[in-house]
């Protein structure tokens, strides 16, 4: 045990690739995100709603307007939750599929526009009811297991129960 501790010390610390990675060569080039606008403004005629879970009480939608995936691996998208009153917030985030994390970049106030977020992070997704969402649109939209989608039009096929989609939960009609 000692001899295993004092092996992983002479290794040195783990860099970025190492440490917030899954299924990932450690020989790899280092990952880095590129850049990216702010999207527009939600569309309400662009919303499409996914299932979250039996409990929730909120509604829950991505904008397909804004729904994007770049180069560098990130599912950008305009997530928009709905409030038994009516209520709306749209956040504008990114899904790193790889290491099954998420950031959130900016959130929407209708006066002032987008508002970046001054602590933005990748963070890893839990199950809490504030990540479960986005733990959803990974686990059963937007992730092919640790790879992002082939492109924009699959998720969207996904997002919309198309026919070339199962849903792994037989929960769509």
């Amino acid at each position: 045990m000692v001899g295993v501790v004092s092996q992983a010390l002479a290794a040195g610390p783990l860099d970025d690739r190492r440490e917030n990675t899954l299924n990932v060569d450690p020989d790899d080039e280092v990952w880095k995100e590129q850049g990216y606008e702010m999207p527009g403004a939600p569309d309400p005629a662009s919303y499409v709603g996914f299932f979250v879970n039996a409990t929730s009480t909120g509604e829950f939608f991505i904008d397909r307007s804004h729904l994007s995936i770049g180069e560098d691996g990130i599912v950008r998208y305009v997530l928009i939750v709905r409030s038994p009153s009516g209520a709306e917030s749209a956040t504008f985030e990114g899904i790193r599929c790889d290491t099954r994390e998420r950031r959130l970049y900016a959130s929407w106030h209708a006066k002032g526009g987008w508002a970046p977020l001054k602590n933005s992070n990748w963070q890893r997704m839990g199950q809490s009811a504030y990540n479960r969402p986005r733990a959803v649109l990974a686990e059963d939209y937007f992730c092919d297991g640790n790879a992002p989608p082939r492109d924009r039009k699959a998720a969207l096929i996904r997002l919309e129960g198309g026919a070339e989609y199962t849903d792994p939960r037989n929960r769509m009609p």
